[in-house]
């Protein structure tokens, strides 16, 4: 409400400002004998206040309330006032704040108030116009020529006098625009801004996330399976004859070699997580299992190549998760078969590698260990496939991984 008072204040405040100066002229006027003539013109002075103060919030209604007013002073002949001079002040609201119809017609409504006052003022003897004697002579020149060029002179001037006030408000109205284009693009371009800012924070977070992401599964694969060629090999030691020390020692050393084999992977993922590298062959997976007891038939096929370094990461980690997951749930006493597949032939291009073996308890197609390979074989254009088959006395389960030889 009070939002309201203040945005009506001011153009209330003029339109009383306008009534009180037309009060003044009426009582500065010679009395009318007819008291309905001077009742018309204190209609038109209040009449003129309102279209004042209904300018700046509604100028098309002011404006429609001054063409009324023009009309009913040519149609009762009222006689034309000082007052009215604050048409001015309507035509420049509705080309600043009118909507485009009203602009145009206040553009119109120039020339026919132009015609309109020279037509009252000739044809009336208002006592204030006829005190300047400049004023009086021009009327009685006018009224002299009648039609001449005279009166077309005199209308003209006033229609320009009259457009003045028009197109200083359409000056303000394109001023407005163009302020209001500007703080619109200014905004544009912070909001763009912001956008980018919160685009580059928002891939910050998805790298930061999947670089912890790949971490994790780095560890993973490193101590899970540390721990399972670790656990392998202890319970081997357990069927050693004890009158063997020196085979006992052997297993322990070898226990000892993994896990600081172990301690020096998760060591340089730790330390380099930027750029993962891998400091030895696949064979020392197989030689690490073989270790544990664990008897693991490799077959290599096809021509084997140097792969780029991120290759070589995803392939190292990728065996090294199936060869674990073979040694927690693959039998013991039946062996754990690898097969590499290197392409020979332009049709291919990329690298096979395939584990498969008897499992000892029933093994899911789904797990942290099998999700992980997918998210690391997929970052490269690799792909992941795991079989079952049921056999009539045991259960193989295959996992097989393409590798792409160039990075897609």
């Amino acid at each position: 409400m009070n939002d309201r008072v203040r945005a009506w204040a001011p153009s209330v405040s003029l339109g009383l400002v306008v009534l009180v100066l037309g009060v003044v002229e009426l009582l500065n006027t010679d009395p009318i004998v007819d008291r309905a003539y001077d009742r018309g013109l204190a209609v038109l002075v209040l009449a003129t206040a309102v279209a004042v103060g209904l300018a700046r919030r509604a100028p098309a209604a002011a404006l429609a309330l001054s063409g009324g007013i023009g009309l009913v002073q040519y149609t009762t002949d009222n006689q034309i006032m000082l007052i009215e001079v604050a048409f001015f002040v309507v035509v420049f609201a509705a080309a600043r704040w009118g909507h485009v119809v009203t602009v145009v017609a206040a553009a119109l409504a120039v020339p026919l108030a132009a015609a309109l006052a020279v037509h009252l003022a000739i044809t009336q003897e208002y006592v204030p116009l006829l005190s300047n004697d400049d004023i009086r002579t021009l009327l009685d020149t006018a009224e002299r020529v009648g039609n001449s060029s005279a009166r077309a002179g005199i209308t003209v001037f006033l229609v320009l006098v009259l457009a003045s006030p028009w197109l200083l408000g359409v000056a303000f109205r394109f001023g407005d625009r163009a302020r209001a284009s500007r703080i619109s693009q200014v905004r544009a371009e912070d909001s763009a801004a912001v956008a980018v800012q919160q685009t580059e924070q928002a891939r910050e977070i998805a790298r930061l996330r999947d670089e912890q992401a790949r971490l994790a599964r780095d560890v993973h694969d490193v101590v899970g399976h540390s721990l399972a060629v670790i656990l392998a090999q202890a319970e081997s030691a357990q069927y050693l004859p004890d009158d063997d020390p020196d085979r006992l020692k052997q297993t322990m050393a070898t226990i000892a070699g993994s896990a600081r084999s172990s301690l020096q992977d998760v060591r340089q993922v730790l330390s380099a997580p930027d750029a993962p590298t891998v400091t030895r062959p696949l064979d020392t997976l197989v030689d690490g299992v073989r270790a544990g007891g664990h008897e693991v038939v490799v077959r290599e096929l096809g021509t084997a190549r140097p792969l780029p370094p991120e290759l070589e990461v995803t392939a190292y980690r990728v065996l090294q998760e199936m060869l674990t997951n073979a040694v927690k749930h693959g039998r013991r006493e039946e062996p754990v078969f690898v097969e590499r597949h290197w392409p020979d032939d332009s049709l291919s291009d990329e690298l096979r590698i395939e584990v498969r073996n008897s499992a000892s308890s029933a093994v899911g197609e789904r797990g942290s260990g099998l999700d992980g390979m997918r998210q690391r074989l997929a970052a490269v254009g690799g792909r992941l496939d795991v079989r079952r088959r049921e056999e009539p006395d045991t259960t193989t389960f295959t996992v097989t991984a393409w590798i792409p030889l160039v990075p897609r």
